[in-house]
């Protein structure tokens, strides 16, 4: 698991180590660079500060001569007579060349100065072994306080990242500590602005689970009741016909049987169909299907059902209409909507549907000769479980009350919109409009 404290505190400190290291090496380079400038400005100096020494007998040179002194000095006439002499090793040149140069003298490397200064001739001159040897004790004195501050850096790196990863472990840490149903939004005032998208993600995520575990009670709530009802109307039939005493009671009670459990049947498809156009039950979105075909083979499920109630079915789809979405879902919404027409429509009577393409997606219109619905209970009738009474009891078809919630659900997973409308054939007409 790769973890963003130690990225930070890997790249952070390579940084605080790489800076130091740059720091010190430029500043040793510097100083070199300074302190050989100095030790020029030194000799030069020297030199020129002769000008005016007089003649020295070589033996009082010798007498002053020191062995521990850096430094060779030598001056002469204009004639090229020595007039001074400090110690000086075998094999110096005894003549000058004017300004700077390097010499080497038994192996040695002299860093030499020699200026002309009115009647004489000044040379002054230094091991640049000794140069160097100084110039890196004192440039090394001068790299020691950036080794010294680099640890400080790095302990002010660690914990500069261990505080401001503070707020994502606090956050990390109510997660981990919270129950399955505390789903309240997290609350953490303190947190920086960078914390906030993942606070508000968690929250958002957090109010959609609590919606979603709401809807989910609710529905196993309603499911629980609505199967009560046909559970207990199919052990009573099945009493009456254990009691029935002739083969006509009997018969009537079978075929009561037989549609209850039907009713049953169709019941727990519809509440499993539900289940599966919940968020999280239903397959991923396809890039592209035919809508039209996907009519098809909708209305081909339910032409058994036209044919039994004596009810015309006509399917208008001209052409593959390509539309966004999942084949099985919306082949369940075209199915339910033709199966709600049937179903409510009397003996004899038509269905009608229709499909459309345009710019901006499909039309599905489902149109049937029914009772319709009217205005005020037609945002009603997509609630779960709600079921219309129809002014002749006798010709109203008990169903599940899932039908168009189910047609909703599948809708607003496609970003597709349902209304209900009059339709031409007197009845309801039902229109879907799905993005292209």
């Amino acid at each position: 698991m790769r973890s963003i404290r130690t990225r930070l505190l890997a790249w952070l400190l390579s940084a605080v180590v790489l800076g130091a290291l740059l720091g010190a090496a430029v500043t040793y380079r510097n100083m070199l660079r300074e302190l050989e400038a100095q030790f020029d400005y030194q000799l030069r100096q020297m030199a020129l500060s002769l000008r005016d020494q007089g003649f020295i007998p070589p033996e009082d040179a010798a007498a002053i001569a020191d062995e521990q002194m850096d430094f060779v000095v030598q001056i002469w006439t204009m004639d090229g007579v020595r007039i001074y002499a400090s110690r000086a090793p075998a094999g110096f040149p005894p003549r000058a060349v004017l300004g700077f140069s390097e010499i080497d003298v038994a192996g040695t490397v002299w860093r030499v100065f020699s200026a002309a200064a009115r009647d004489r001739v000044i040379q002054v001159g230094q091991p640049v072994e000794i140069r160097q040897r100084l110039a890196a004790q004192a440039a090394l004195r001068s790299v020691v306080p950036v080794f010294a501050i680099a640890p400080l850096l790095g302990a002010l790196t660690w914990w500069t990242v261990g505080v401001s990863l503070a707020p994502l472990r606090r956050v990390a840490t109510e997660v981990k500590q919270r129950s399955a149903n505390a789903l309240e939004p997290l609350t953490d005032p303190g947190s920086p602005v960078e914390i906030a998208p993942l606070t508000g993600a968690i929250n958002a995520l957090l109010e959609r689970l609590q919606a979603s575990f709401s809807a989910q009670r609710a529905f196993v709530a309603d499911a629980a009741h609505e199967l009560r009802s046909p559970l207990t109307a199919l052990k009573l039939q099945l009493g009456v016909l254990d009691r029935a005493a002739d083969d006509a009671t009997r018969r009537a009670a079978f075929d009561a049987l037989s549609a209850g459990i039907d009713r049953a049947s169709r019941l727990v498809e519809q509440l499993l169909t539900l289940a599966r156009s919940e968020p999280g039950g239903h397959e991923p979105l396809q890039k592209s299907i035919d809508l039209a075909e996907v009519a098809r083979l909708a209305v081909a499920d339910v032409v058994t059902l036209a044919e039994a109630r004596n009810i015309e079915v006509s399917l208008d789809a001209q052409g593959p209409i390509p539309v966004h979405g999942n084949a099985p879902d919306l082949r369940i919404l075209v199915r339910n909507l033709a199966d709600n027409a049937i179903r409510y429509t009397p003996a004899g009577g038509r269905v009608d549907i229709a499909l459309r393409a345009g710019n901006d997606g499909a039309l599905l219109t489902v149109d049937d000769s029914g009772p319709g619905i009217p205005a005020d209970e037609r945002e009603r009738v997509f609630d779960r479980f709600y079921r219309r009474k129809l002014a002749d009891d006798a010709a109203a078809e008990i169903g599940s009350g899932l039908g168009l919630a189910i047609v909703r659900t599948i809708a607003e997973q496609h970003g597709a919109s349902v209304a209900l409308n009059d339709s031409h054939l007197g009845g309801l007409r039902v229109l879907v409009r799905l993005a292209a």
